[in-house]
This record gives C-alpha cells, sequence and structure tokens, in this order.
C-alpha cells in the first residue's frame, strides 16, 4: 500500500539529450504511445530516424479511428511527445532495441485536443495549481492471472488456487510477480510490496504514488508491462473488475493527498485537528461523498463494475467515511504527518486514470471550495447492517448499475467540468450504447434459467 507523497521527479531532457541517449543505447525502434477515451493504449512505432521529427511534433495520426477522438472530416491530429517520459524498454520488438514516449495529442493549429484523456487531465491539474495545489495519487491494481489453453486461447481457469498473502508453493505466481516487478523497477517505478490477494489467482502489486499525471502515466505503464510478462509464462493478465461470479473482484482503491504547490508542505495533516486531519481535508472527504454518485460511471466505466459492487465481497458500496474502517467508501489510514491521505475504495482498474483522476480531484476541490462538511464518520461494520439501520445512520449506496451511474452522470455539473465538453458527450454516448448492448443481449445465465421452463 502506498504510504507517503512524493514530490513530481520527472526527468526533463532535450531534444540533443534524448537523440544521444538513443544513439548510446543502440536504440533502433520509438513507440509514440497514448491513450483512448477508454484508458487502452495505443501506439505509433516509429524508426529511430524520425526520433527528431517526432520531437519536433512533426508526427501525425488519424483522430478518426480512435475511440472518442475525432470524425472522420476532421481526423488529422499530430503526437506532441512529453519529454520527460523517454525510457528505453526493457525488451525488444523482433530483436530491435525500443524507446517509448508518452505523447499527448493536438490539433493541426497546435492547441491541445480537448479529447486527449492526458491533456485533459492536465487541464484540470493547472486549475489545482493556481489554487495552490498538486494533487498527488497513489493507486492500488488488483488483477487476475488466467490459464490459456493448448491453442492460446484464454480461459477462466486462475493460476492458482491461493488466497490473501499466501505464499509459494500454494501461491504459483511469485516468480510472475518477481519478474513484473524487476521490469517496473527498470523503468523507474518504485515498487512497495506485491502479494497474492483474497480471490484464487488475484494479485496485487503496490508501486508508490506520485503527482498526478506521472501516477496515471504509470498505471498504463504497469498495465502493459503485466500484461507483457504474463504472457512470456503463458499466462493472461486481466484488470477485467469481476470476470468470475460468486469470488472477490478486483479494484483500485485510490490514495489521495493535496499538497502545497510551492513547499510540497500535505495540507491533509492537522496535528490539532479532530483525528489529526485538516480543515482542508474534511471538506475534501465532503467533496468526494457529496459527489461520488456522479461521478462513478468514471472511476467504474464497465458494465461489469457493478458486478464487484455489490455487499458481501468486501467491496465498497457504502457512501461513508471512516479513520479506519474498511466497510466505508473513504477510510483514512492510519499513518499520519506526510503520510496522510484520503483512500477512495470504490474505483476500478477499468478506468481511465487520467479520467478518473481529474473526476476525483475535481470532485474534492469543490467540497473545499464550497466547504461541504462530511457527515459524522462511521464505526461500525456497515457490512453487518440491514437497510434500516443504514437508513438510521443516514448511509446511502452508491449506483448499482451502470445504467443509474450514467444518469446521475449526465445531470452532473462536477462531471462536466472535470471531463470537459467534447470527452463528457463522448463518454455518455459510448456508454449508453455499452449499456444498450448489455441490456439487449440475451445472456447463458438468461437460456439456461428459463429456456427449460417457459
Amino acid at each position: 500500500m502506498p504510504t507517503a507523497s512524493k514530490a513530481n521527479n520527472r526527468q526533463y531532457l532535450s531534444d540533443a539529450e534524448i537523440l544521444e541517449i538513443a544513439r548510446e543505447k543502440d536504440v533502433r525502434l520509438i513507440q509514440l504511445q497514448f491513450v483512448d477515451l477508454h484508458g487502452r493504449p495505443k501506439q505509433m512505432t516509429v524508426h529511430v530516424d524520425l526520433l527528431d521529427k517526432a520531437l519536433n511534433n512533426e508526427i501525425m495520426l488519424d483522430g478518426s479511428s480512435i475511440a472518442g477522438f475525432r470524425s472522420i472530416e476532421t481526423s488529422d491530429m499530430y503526437f506532441y511527445p512529453d519529454k520527460s517520459t523517454f525510457q528505453i524498454m526493457p525488451w525488444t520488438q523482433g530483436g530491435k532495441r525500443v524507446g517509448r514516449l508518452m505523447c499527448d495529442i493536438y490539433n493541426p493549429d497546435g492547441t491541445p485536443f480537448e479529447g486527449c484523456p492526458r491533456n485533459n487531465l492536465k487541464r484540470v491539474l493547472k486549475k489545482a495549481a493556481e489554487l495552490g495545489y498538486t494533487y498527488n495519487v497513489g493507486p492500488e491494481l488488483e488483477f487476475f492471472l488466467f490459464k490459456k489453453n493448448s491453442n492460446g486461447d484464454i480461459t477462466l481457469d486462475t493460476h492458482d488456487g491461493a488466497g490473501y498473502y499466501d505464499l509459494a508453493p500454494d501461491d504459483l505466481a511469485e516468480d510472475v510477480r518477481s519478474r513484473i516487478t524487476e521490469v517496473l523497477e527498470n523503468l523507474g517505478f518504485n515498487i512497495e510490496a506485491s502479494h497474492h490477494e483474497v480471490a484464487s489467482g488475484q494479485h496485487e502489486i503496490d508501486f508508490q504514488y506520485s503527482d498526478a499525471l506521472t501516477t496515471a502515466d504509470n498505471v498504463i505503464n504497469f498495465k502493459i508491462v503485466t500484461r507483457k510478462i504474463a504472457s512470456e509464462y503463458g499466462l493472461h493478465a486481466t484488470f477485467m473488475p469481476k470476470p468470475i461470479y460468486g469470488i472477490n473482484g478486483s479494484g483500485m482503491h485510490c490514495n489521495q493527498s493535496l499538497s502545497d504547490v510551492n513547499d510540497g508542505k500535505n495540507l491533509f495533516v492537522d496535528d490539532n485537528g479532530e483525528y489529526k486531519l485538516s480543515t482542508k481535508c474534511l471538506y475534501y472527504i465532503g467533496g468526494l461523498l457529496k459527489h461520488i454518485p456522479e461521478i462513478v460511471a468514471v472511476t467504474n466505466p464497465l458494465v461489469n463494475s457493478y458486478k464487484r459492487l455489490v455487499p458481501g465481497y468486501e467491496a465498497p458500496v457504502y457512501i461513508a467515511w471512516s479513520p479506519s474502517n474498511r466497510s466505508a467508501l473513504i477510510r483514512i489510514p492510519a499513518k499520519r504527518g506526510n503520510s496522510t491521505r484520503v483512500e477512495l475504495r470504490s474505483p476500478d482498474p477499468s478506468s481511465n486514470p487520467y479520467l478518473a483522476f481529474a473526476a476525483m480531484l475535481t470532485a474534492g476541490i469543490n467540497g473545499i471550495e464550497k466547504q461541504i462538511q462530511p457527515p459524522a464518520p462511521t464505526q461500525v461494520n456497515i457490512y453487518g447492517l440491514d437497510e434500516a439501520a443504514r437508513a438510521e445512520h443516514l448511509i446511502s449506496s452508491i449506483p448499482g448499475s451502470l445504467n443509474e451511474a450514467l444518469t446521475c452522470l449526465k445531470n452532473s455539473d462536477i462531471a462536466k467540468e472535470a471531463l470537459g465538453e467534447h470527452i463528457f458527450n463522448e463518454f455518455v454516448k459510448t456508454k449508453t450504447r455499452e449499456w444498450d448492448e448489455y441490456r439487449t443481449y440475451v445472456s447463458q445465465w438468461e437460456t439456461d434459467k428459463y429456456l427449460h421452463v417457459v
């Protein structure tokens, strides 16, 4: 679990320095990476001879072929590499050494494309910086490892039958996780812990938190590395929230804090405050709790996300907070001082981190600006309360389906502010279509349940 905030440690390289590193390391291919509306990584690979043009923002892409980007009439777009993200990848492509640059997507007129999720997060972070805040995030990504059959097809057979914190020989993935960790460390990650999770074949690897943009990039790279290394072991890694009925799903708890943009001081801690939390921290919690129904479609964007968010599997479904209680939507981990943070437990790893972080930050800052007081913390195990008891404690639930979540999102000024007009409209359109496809699809459960009795 992430334990402390870390300042932005990006290494800003000049074009000449990047070209020299590529020459010294005999890099032959350059991957220009970005994400689509859904946070799925995309890339264009160019020969190293074009690296200077890439660094000069001269490489084009067809935006009409990317989910949530442009129509075919206005499809010309440009890669703008973030030069602080240049890395030599710890594998080859066709025997050739590979360099990688994370990119923002720009319009032909040199303006940032408003539909680029990375651009959007930078826009929201800039607003926060103008208010004096640096937004830090430390996510905890869970994932499953599944076997493949003799044809290489993915199955739902978990890689092992181990449980929480089990070790070898029950935990069959120690070597896989060690290899993933090694590769991530070679890419600059500060790995804090790795372990087997609650469900069979389920795992977690935690890396140290950082500023939100760096962390969002890290989430994308974490997924890329995890899937690639799993494949080398003949396995499939999935970040699907609930791949198997009846066992725990995979979450992405998000530890977050605000620090002073000038001196890096954690603004959530107050040794003289109740629970040693600052007023800003309490207001931030108030904003998250008030607006979580409006942004849960962003933090939990799949139909499948709501198969995880059900009572009985340790998933947080009740809108409450606690200094320690893990049955609440928000908890405050025990460490204080610079490690003081707010842990939102509902997000899952299928979310686009650039959009999810923008939405959470916007909700939290709204709480600070509007001075939204959170309700009294909940100290009881909410999972053990019946509906009447929850009502007595004024504890409500987050939306129970993607359809309910989209209804809340569509009417939310906070969501529109967090996503911007282009992404908001494309997100609603795409996810409404996804819900309609699910709603009209005849599932195996239905035929098993009804075919022989009706």
